[in-house]
């Protein structure tokens, strides 16, 4: 009897039965790690443009249903674009338990990063961008001050195939963590990471009161002048905050805004007083305002600031174009330091 026979004669009526042999583990790859089967994929790449956009218009609006207005979507659409966002970073980046939306700690952070992603691809498929590249300079408020014209004109002269482009922006770094602009000219202190930093001039800081009111026709104030009434505030882009004053000496009452115009209005209209640079005197005239100085208050720092890393290739044209212009209008200032990285 044959081997096949005994196979099908061990086996059952009518079925073939062959002896089993182990399967041979697979020849590991020295080029590649083995795999923990138990161990969960790694995520997909799932996120598009339109989760980005969609999250910046809801952090924007502060409501789903204007963000789709904004967008031209309806409001589950944007709902589930955000959640997708979301359950991708493995992160809530909007608080829903109120009747108003709010970005949580992470949103906000991601918010920044969001805009500079949408914003330099929007950039790179800008044909006319392609052709002329504008450096882009940002400013919240003021500009360059006193120097502001000798530096747009100095750079038509000298840089004239390069636009300069002077944006007005109403946030704290002028746009430049978000990518709307290559360099800003800011005011005070700035702590936002990844940002490099060269003080140009320090300017003197003065009071804006109401035009008609009592404090209008000294020739100086101090800030202890100030606190017997409310001070206004621009929280989005100004410097003043009340650790201006001492402890134990603070405004009585603020009053908090968004832009400069709306802290030109408020002071005009009789509900309080401010503290700006002297250069906003200049730039920011109002019928309604009266600028006074100051005879306490520190100077502020004016800055010139980049993004730490590659960026628009005329940058440095610009900083040394900055230097000269403050080095010969100015005889009286400090000193510039050199660029610090934040």
């Amino acid at each position: 009897m044959s081997n096949r026979e005994g196979a099908e004669t061990a086996g059952e009526p009518g079925h073939t039965t062959y002896p089993s042999h182990p399967a041979r583990p697979a020849p590991a790859r020295p080029d590649r790690p083995a795999r923990d089967s138990a161990a969960p994929a790694p995520p997909t790449r799932a996120v598009e443009l339109r989760h980005l956009r969609a999250f910046l218009a809801v952090a924007d609006e502060g409501n789903v249903t204007r963000a789709a207005a904004h967008l031209g979507l309806t409001q589950p659409a944007v709902s589930r674009t955000l959640a997708a966002l979301e359950r991708h970073l493995g992160i809530r980046l909007v608080d829903r338990s109120t009747h108003h939306l709010a970005l949580t700690p992470e949103g906000v952070a991601f918010r920044d990063k969001a805009a500079a992603a949408v914003a330099a691809f929007d950039e790179a498929l800008d044909t006319g961008r392609l052709r002329h590249w504008p450096l882009r300079l940002g400013h919240a408020w003021s500009a360059f001050g006193p120097y502001t014209t000798p530096l747009l004109r100095g750079w038509q002269e000298r840089y004239p195939a390069t636009p300069l482009e002077l944006l007005r922006i109403d946030d704290r770094t002028a746009g430049l963590t978000r990518g709307e602009v290559d360099a800003a000219l800011l005011r005070g202190p700035v702590e936002a990471p990844g940002l490099v930093t060269e003080v140009l001039f320090t300017e003197a800081r003065v009071a804006a009161v109401t035009a008609d009111g009592p404090l209008a026709s000294v020739t100086s104030l101090r800030l202890a002048d100030l606190v017997g009434g409310p001070v206004v505030l621009n929280t989005v882009s100004g410097t003043t905050t009340p650790a201006l004053w001492p402890p134990e000496a603070r405004p009585a009452a603020t009053l908090t805004v968004a832009n400069t115009d709306d802290w030109l209005t408020a002071i005009a209209a009789g509900r309080g007083s401010g503290v700006s640079a002297a250069s906003t005197a200049a730039m920011h005239p109002h019928p309604g305002v009266a600028y006074v100085p100051l005879d306490d208050a520190p100077g502020i720092p004016v800055l010139l600031a980049r993004r730490d890393g590659p960026g628009h290739p005329a940058l440095p044209k610009l900083a040394a174009l900055a230097r000269e212009i403050v080095a010969r209008h100015s005889v009286h200032q400090a000193p510039a330091r050199r660029p610090h990285q934040a």
